[in-house]
């Protein structure tokens, strides 16, 4: 009789922070991305900043020892941390001090003893909030008029991640606008001479359809039947998607696919075109010219 096999053990990880913990969920989530295999049960402790506080994280860390990922700036803190994890025999980093000790090499001046640094109500932080009240304003075409003040403005067809890599770059500071292709309906001619870069989002076809129709059970439209249906249509869709491609090309706006992307590799990828166009605009030099998409739909070389 064979034996079952033995049950994987599951890794406690603990991230310790005196602020809102973000840098150690990015962290923690781009490592264990590395370990697919590996089952970790990650403890947040985020917003310790007094003796009482810690001990409740010390008290969570006999119950269930585990490396320790921390970033606390208060000595006193960091030494009791650091003290009992020696005694429990767990592994315990400060994820930050090397690149501090690197840059305070270059610097040749020492850092400021300042707890969430990153998180103070400056220009910057106003302007982060600034940007996620106008993409709130300008969220599928709407306030078309006030395209004219965005950073960049996303188009493509329905369901295709513009809304949320909008709210993901508004919170790099980033005000961007997306304006949805629909068939047979006119763009904004705001679009037609924008002050700002226009960048075209496009997905394959079987994964746009999958997309929307989960969307369709989500709203209780599961009866819709998809050959009267063009939103779900293969045909009506492939045909969808190649027109938003070919407009994008006619107009001379670049294109990112993202059908394997994530909403963060989307938005870097934007990034990178608002950079190249700005400096092509310094430049006064023109932008390449895309070859025509239809092949990438179906499946071809390009066309002449």
């Amino acid at each position: 009789m064979s034996q079952p096999p033995p049950q994987q053990r599951v890794m406690n990880l603990h991230l310790v922070s005196d602020s809102t913990g973000e840098t150690l969920n990015s962290i923690a989530r781009a490592t264990l991305a590395r370990f697919e295999d590996q089952q970790v049960a990650p403890h947040r402790w985020s917003l310790i900043r007094s003796r009482l506080q810690l001990d409740r994280v010390l008290e969570g860390l006999r119950h269930e020892p585990g490396p320790v990922l921390f970033t606390l700036v208060d000595r006193s803190l960091r030494h009791a941390l650091e003290e009992t994890c020696e005694r429990l025999g767990v592994p315990c980093l400060s994820v930050l001090d090397q690149v501090v000790d690197l840059l305070q090499g270059q610097f040749g001046s020492q850092p400021r003893e300042k707890r969430a640094a990153q998180h103070v109500l400056d220009a910057d932080y106003f302007r982060r909030i600034d940007a996620m009240h106008y993409v709130l304003a300008h969220d599928d075409g709407q306030g078309a008029a006030g395209i004219a003040e965005a950073d960049v403005c996303l188009v493509g067809v329905s369901r295709s991640s513009k809304t949320p890599t909008c709210f993901y770059l508004a919170n790099r500071g980033i005000k961007a606008a997306n304006v949805p292709i629909v068939p047979g309906a006119a763009l904004p001619p705001e679009l037609e001479a924008t002050p700002c870069p226009v960048v075209g989002l496009t997905i394959e076809t079987n994964a746009l359809i999958e997309i929307r129709r989960h969307r369709l059970r989500l709203i209780g439209a599961a009866g819709v039947r998809q050959d009267t249906n063009d939103y779900i249509d293969p045909e009506s869709v492939k045909a969808e998607i190649l027109a938003a491609r070919r407009l994008c090309t006619r107009m001379g706006w670049p294109v990112i696919d993202v059908t394997r992307r994530s909403i963060e590799e989307t938005a870097a990828t934007v990034l990178q075109l608002m950079e190249a166009w700005h400096l092509r605009q310094k430049r006064g030099t023109a932008p390449p010219q895309p070859l025509d998409p239809a092949a990438a739909v179906f499946g071809g070389g390009p066309s002449a």
